[in-house]
């Protein structure tokens, strides 16, 4: 596996900061790539996949139940954010609450934040949720490109159809970027990486 992308070095990425509060998050700096979805689309295993990890991101058996920001510091060249997931139906209110408040407060006057990739299951296609999530950014003015998590588990017509259902959807905005990924697979990694050293350049 690759580990090394236009001058950054893989090998060196940890977490450096879990963020629970506003208070704590850190925007400002190196650019930030922060990665947004349901609880259940696959950010951790997009990271570990990204970092050429296996455990590196912690893969909850209960999605949604943890509800931090978790900031990883690659080579120091710049963060992969992993936003905390949401569409919990079941959380309690005061958690729904939380996730409101850290998510507004990550991307309110985030100088630092370059691109978010907004994660969604190629099998289940745009929720409710995600269209919420994209009037979010949209109310913020935040850059955003599409990646299209499990695209190994549909064949080629039926990723086709997911494909052109989402670039088509009005909710996203003309001219976005779509890349289809497999974290099983590490099918789309290189493309994704040449985006993300692209945004962060910027």
């Amino acid at each position: 596996m690759e580990m090394n992308f236009g001058g950054i070095n893989l090998h060196n990425a940890n977490l450096v900061l879990t963020a629970g509060l506003p208070s704590q998050l850190v925007k400002e700096g190196l650019p930030q790539i922060a990665l947004s979805g349901r609880s259940n689309v696959g950010k951790s295993s997009l990271v570990n996949s990204l970092l050429g990890r296996k455990k590196l991101a912690r893969v909850s058996s209960e999605p949604g139940k943890t509800i931090t920001v978790n900031c990883y510091n690659v080579d120091q060249k710049l963060w992969l954010v992993d936003l905390p997931g949401y569409g919990f139906a079941r959380r309690p209110q005061n958690e729904i609450k939380k996730w409101s408040s850290l998510t507004e407060g990550y991307f309110k006057d985030n100088n630092a934040l370059k691109m978010v990739l907004q994660l969604v299951d190629c099998k289940v296609g745009l929720t409710k949720d995600d269209l919420s999530m994209l009037e979010y950014m949209d109310y913020f003015s935040v850059p955003y490109m599409l990646v299209a998590t499990k695209c190994d588990k549909l064949n080629k017509t039926e990723l086709q159809k997911s494909v052109d259902k989402l670039i088509h959807n009005p909710a996203i905005r003309p001219g976005t970027e779509l890349v289809l990924y497999s974290s099983q697979k590490d099918l789309g990694r290189e493309g994704l990486w040449a985006r993300i050293l692209s945004a962060s350049e910027t």
